[in-house]
């Protein structure tokens, strides 16, 4: 099952997108697609209502595409977790997983604008695989179980501000990653029934229809059962958390591609999960 929000800012419509392409309205079952509907088993009773035809129709055409989930609790987001990326910023790989926050309101729609901050002149782009939590996890007691906790997956674009955060950070990234609209998030939230391996998505990303990033979750250092594992140890995941797993080489920072500029155009897509576009404008 694909699920998506749908309108405009604030006042996002929940859809079900079903695999024959139908678009159905959920507002029969839930007011919106949030940490209480996954963790009470929204997306089975959405299942059950779908297979028995209680959900009508609704026609999306002209719709704002919204994050496919209302604002998490937190952003959790997992630096150099691919060794190629690792390699291109000259760091080495990381024994641990590398844990920081973004601010939540950064999370916008998947072709909403994104705002340079002002004075910025670092900013870039990364494509990431993104987890949502669907019931809490707390202390799991191994990766395996640790992957029973996810609602599902998304594409997420952890825009970075590399000055404020490597330049002028003070010791941490949060700064430069809680600038506003820098997690343009979706199309779709996917149910991990439609995921056969999450470590075996391809991800892409191109600035101006040039390609920037072409690699594979198959890259990452640590995968996603042993991110949530190791999360869960040093702090309680809560349904509707937004996970962001780290982002494959070909981003600027590494030196082979220019910043961004206002008027550029993202795209991003990860295999199975959708795609989206987003231009750049000041703030």
């Amino acid at each position: 099952m694909k699920f998506m929000r749908v309108g405009e800012p604030g006042a996002e419509i929940p859809v079900a997108l079903t695999q024959d392409g139908r678009h159905l309205d959920l507002r029969s079952l839930t007011a919106d697609i949030d940490g209480a509907f996954l963790s009470a088993d929204g997306p089975l009773l959405v299942k059950e209502a779908v297979e028995a035809g209680r959900l009508p129709d609704i026609d999306i055409a002209g719709l704002r595409v919204g994050a496919p989930i209302a604002r998490p609790g937190v952003v959790l987001c997992i630096g150099m977790n691919y060794a190629a990326h690792a390699a291109e910023t000259e760091s080495p790989p990381p024994a641990h997983p590398v844990m920081f926050y973004k601010a939540p309101n950064t999370v916008v729609g998947p072709n909403d604008e994104v705002l340079l901050p002002r004075g910025a002149t670092k900013t870039d782009w990364e494509v990431e695989l993104a987890v949502v939590i669907g019931h809490r996890a707390r202390y799991t007691e191994s990766p395996a179980e640790a992957l029973r906790h996810v609602a599902g997956y998304a594409v997420s674009n952890d825009v970075s501000e590399r000055a404020l955060q490597l330049e002028v950070s003070g010791g941490q990234w949060s700064k430069g990653k809680s600038c506003e609209t820098f997690n343009p998030l979706g199309p779709w939230l996917v149910t991990p029934d439609e995921i056969a391996d999450p470590q075996n998505l391809r991800l892409r990303s191109w600035v101006n229809t040039e390609p920037r990033q072409d690699s594979s979750t198959q890259d990452m250092i640590f995968s996603v059962a042993t991110l949530i594992h190791e999360l869960s140890q040093v702090t309680v995941l809560e349904p509707g958390d937004l996970i962001n797993t780290g982002t494959p080489e070909g981003v600027a920072v590494s030196g082979k591609f220019p910043y961004l500029a206002e008027g550029d155009v993202m795209e991003l897509e990860i295999e199975g999960l959708g795609g989206q576009r987003q231009k750049v404008v000041r703030a």
